[in-house]
Formats: C-alpha cells, structure tokens, sequence
C-alpha cells in the first residue's frame, strides 16, 4: 500500500530507518543546491535518479552473488568490476569503512564518471541481448542524461550520503519510494516543464479503484512520466490478500509495461518502478506518438490502459499521417492510441483536458464519435482547477470499456469545497465519494447520468452540466471567445468615443 500524506502505511507507523533516509535525502538536496550544474528540482531530481540507480544496481548484484556463491555457483556480474559502486564510489577498508586512499574526488571523480564510466555503462544498448534487459535499460539511462556535477568534491559528499542507503528489504524499498515519490512530486510543484511527469497520487489511487486491475492482465500507460500510474497499480495488486509465488512472479515479469519520449522522465519511471519493488520494468525510451496505429495488432493489446497524457503539445505533420482522425493536438493523438490500444472487453481512465467534451473543430466531433461507438463510455470524473497543482487547466477523467457503444454516461463533479494549490493539494478523502458512488453510478448533488440518446448526434457534445444546481461549466469553442472579444473590444471603443465627445 502507497504511504499517505503523513507517511503512513495501511494505518501504521513509520519504521525507525525513515528519519535516517530522510535525512539523507535533505542533506542530498542541500549538496545540490549548491552544485553550480544543478539549478532546479528537476536537475536535483535527475542527478539523484541515476546515482540512486547504480547504488540499487550494486546492492542487487552483491544480493545475487551471495545468494550464488551459497549454492556453490558463480554469479556473472553485469557490470564490470572497475565500473561497479563498490570499486569507484564507495570501496571500502576491511572494517567496512571508506577507503579514502581509493576513492577518488575532485577533478578526479569528475574525470572518471564523465569520460570512463559514462561511456562504459552507455556502451550497454550495443552489448545487450534483448531490448527488454536490464543491461539494455542502462545503457539507455545513460545514454540520454549526464552528469551535470561541476564539482567533483560536491559528487563525492553526494556518493556517500547515497551510500548510507539501503535497498536490501522490502521496508527499505518502501521508505525510499516514498521519499522518492516526494521528491517527484516537489519537482512537478516546481514549475517549469516538471508537472509533465506528476499526476496527484490520489488521483491515480482513484483511477486504479475504478478501473480494478486484476493480476493476470496486462497495464499500460504509453505517456508513463514518473511511472505512478504503474506504480499505483503495482501497490493495488500486492495488496490484495492471497498472493501465491506464481502471482508474485506474473507482477514482476508480465504485468506492467510503458512508453516514454522524454530521457528525465525515463529515468524517473525505471527508478520509481524499482524502489516500488518492480525490479525489471517493461517501459521503452521511445515516442508512441511515431508509431502507425494501423500497426497495432491483437498481439500489440492490453486488458487495462490507464495514462495522463500530455496536452497543449502540438505534433508534426508526418506523426499526424499514422492516426485515421488529423490534429495536431498531443492529447488527442495519444487518446486514438488508447482506445486502439485496448483490447475488446478491456477497460481504460484516461485524463484529458474537459474542452476535449464540448471542442466543435471537426477532429475533437470524430474523436468523441469515435469514442462513443468503439467504447462504453460509463464514467465521466470532472476536476476542479487547481487539481494539478501548477496547472490552471481544468480536466475531465474518461472511464472507458472497450467493445460495446456508449449507452449511458454517469458524471460526477468533483467539489472539495476549498481552493485547490501546492499547499492544499487534492488528496485521498477528497475522491472517496466519487469511488463509492461510481460503483453504482449513483445520483447525487454531484452526479448525475446522461442518455446518449439526448446527446446532439451532429457535435456529440459532452460537456459538464450538473441538472442538480451545481456549477455548470459551459465550455466554449476558440470562435465563440474570439467572438466575444471582438464584441468586448468595440464595446470599450465605443465607450472611449463617449467619453471622448463629453470632453
């Protein structure tokens, strides 16, 4: 089970190893603040991923040499013996202590990671067997991000904070994602282009009630970010009672799988997926926008889809010709990639921005077509402003089966009663309603159902209007806005010559 806002797991406490990585995580920030190559969350977010990734890497190799050499075998180590944590960063003396006459600083620690050991672990993707192994992963890390450490001596107080870490227990895993998970979270508050790899965890936690993943199918997020989505499952499916070794083994080899364009936010997706206990995660560095949707085939499905999408990205004319509906828009791109992706009887929770349910252009007409006779549009979660903290933009949650046309559309308007933002984010009791309503579509003040027969068959308008009094939330087209400023403009001329013509 995912930690809560206070830290807190399934109503217990935190274990007594917390206070020590947190620590170590705040002292980690405060080495980087002073880093004159690291100047935002996402730099501090981005050095720590790939540091944290070869202490894992090391701490899981020694785990398996162990558990060799106690079978009376040899362990055939991935990474070379110069290149491995414990001989570059961290070697020790023989009472376990840093060997400060081996381990290298200054312009020498630099010089190695930048011209040895990047190289060396980028050299991966060409050594590796198979495109889904663990070497294949390195060398794509690394091939796509750098060191952005100025100061060898400031990498070095880095390493060794690092080195305090553990990954050896699940209770450490546990604790360590959840500061990592922080981390991610104070990177999406930070501006910038960071919200694009945060969805609100109790938004997700939602999401995966609603859609309830089963073990056995298949989850994918093609726009993955930080992975939560994944990751959110991952903690649903562990919890339910019962698990045998051969579920255990079908979580971790065939369950999770993602796709993602940005090299920052893959590698926060391979690290988050590790520190939530998902040791070889099937996530691939690659834009799943480039790939011909003719080309999906039943082989190419999944049970459950389940993705936030990014929005207001504009995508080049040759991505446009591999989807049946033209647009430029990035969100409406990856939606007909969804619903493609799907498989017949699977289901899906897809954000998206709320205009996407009332747009008139003829490419958002034919997507909502599309969508409401491919697929049973059962759910429709409408956002607040402010649930993406950040973010001003207002976005609907679509629940989706596929196979079957839309009959009957059951809306539920979120209304936390207070304004939302960075210090009053959404949390987990805010959407206990709309899970426990939602498995009845329920009426209420805030929810309310939608014949599709009543839907105006030439726009299959959408949009959000709660019958009960609540708020209603008119969305207009650009020409309509347009429209209105126009008339707002020669409205103030017009007042202007009055006042004009009184002087």
């Amino acid at each position: 089970m995912s930690p809560d806002a206070t830290g807190t797991t399934g109503g217990g406490s935190r274990k007594a190893g917390a206070p020590l990585f947190e620590q170590a995580f705040k002292n980690i920030d405060g080495v980087l603040r002073n880093e004159a190559g690291t100047q935002s969350e996402l730099d501090y977010v981005e050095q720590t991923s790939w540091l944290l990734f070869l202490k894992y890497l090391d701490d899981l190799e020694q785990d398996k040499a162990m558990e060799a050499a106690l079978q009376g075998k040899a362990y055939d180590f991935i990474v070379s013996e110069p290149y491995r944590w414990a001989a570059w960063a961290a070697p020790k003396n023989p009472d376990g202590k840093l060997d400060y006459n081996h381990a290298l600083t200054g312009d020498d620690l630099c010089e190695f990671v930048d011209q040895k050991l990047f190289p060396y672990l980028r050299g991966f993707t060409q050594r590796a067997t198979s495109s889904d192994t663990v070497e294949y992963k390195i060398g794509e890390i690394f091939g796509e991000i750098t060191s952005k450490f100025q100061s060898g001596y400031n990498l070095r107080e880095v390493i060794d904070l690092i080195d305090e870490l553990r990954f050896r227990s699940q209770t450490e895993k546990h604790e360590l994602s959840h500061l990592y998970e922080a981390k991610i979270r104070n990177m999406g508050n930070a501006g910038r282009n960071g919200g694009e790899y945060y969805t609100p965890r109790p938004l997700i936690r939602a999401i995966v009630k609603v859609v309830k993943p089963k073990i056995g199918e298949r989850i994918y997020d093609g726009a993955v970010g930080s992975a939560g989505f994944l990751c959110e499952s991952y903690d649903y499916l562990m919890a339910k009672p019962g698990l045998t070794t051969a579920d255990l083994r079908t979580l971790q080899e065939r369950t999770f799988y993602g796709k993602e364009k940005k090299s920052l936010a893959y590698v926060i997706a391979i690290m988050n997926m590790i520190l939530h206990g998902i040791e070889t995660p099937h996530v691939l560095h690659t834009n799943t926008l480039t790939e011909n949707l003719a080309d999906i085939q039943e082989k190419d499905r999944y049970e459950v889809v389940l993705a936030n999408p990014p929005f207001g990205g504009h995508e080049r004319k040759e991505v446009q010709q591999n989807f049946p509906i033209k647009t430029a828009e990035t969100a409406y791109l990856f939606l007909q990639h969804f619903i493609k992706s799907v498989k017949a009887g699977g289901r899906a929770g897809i954000v998206i921005k709320n205009t996407f349910l009332s747009n008139t252009d003829s490419a958002s007409v034919s997507l909502r077509k599309l969508l409401l006779e491919s697929c049973n549009l059962h759910t429709v979660l409408d956002l607040p402003s402010g649930a993406f903290q950040g973010a001003g933009v207002k976005t609907v949650v679509l629940f989706f089966d596929k196979g079957a046309p839309t009959r009957k559309v059951w809306y539920y308007q979120l209304q936390p009663g207070r304004n939302m933002g960075k210090t009053n984010p959404l949390n987990d009791d805010d959407l206990a309603e709309f899970v426990a309503l939602q498995r009845t579509f329920a009426d209420s003040p805030k929810s309310w159902s939608v014949d599709i027969a009543s839907v105006d068959a030439a726009t299959f308008d959408l949009s959000v209007k709660n019958p009960h009094g609540g708020e209603e939330i008119a969305h207009r087209s650009p020409a309509a806005i347009l429209d209105e400023i126009a008339l707002l403009d020669a409205e103030s001329a017009e007042v202007l010559r009055n006042i004009r013509a009184l002087l």
